[in-house]
């Protein structure tokens, strides 16, 4: 089974989002096996970026994440979590983490 993690942060950079989602993953024994950054011109001449990680633990893949960064300053983040291979402390923590760390970007709907 999968937990999705889904958020809307507004104000960050998105280079810094994909450093501290790999970072709290390291943290966890996770590895980002795969961080792919790509960059899209949109018809008003500005820019929407897309990063896409792949997380591995003991040569499996067990989740990702892909960020968003849209035109207006909203970035959007999900991430998606194989329970069977990573521990609930584990996943609630990185949430607890996610909260505490990146909160005060978070839009609140």
């Amino acid at each position: 089974m999968t937990i999705q993690i889904k958020k809307t942060y507004s104000g960050i950079n998105l280079e810094m989002l994909r450093d501290e989602i790999g970072d709290m993953v390291q943290k966890r024994g996770i590895m980002v096996e795969e961080a792919k950054v790509q960059t899209y011109g949109l018809p008003s001449g500005e820019t929407q970026s897309r990063v896409t990680m792949v997380f591995k633990v003991r040569d499996e893949e067990c989740g990702n994440a892909e960020i968003i960064e849209l035109p207006g300053g909203e970035t959007n983040l999900m991430v998606d979590l194989d329970e069977g291979l990573l521990s609930q402390e584990g996943i609630s923590s990185l949430q607890k983490d996610l909260d505490f760390i990146l909160g005060s970007y978070e839009v609140k709907w």
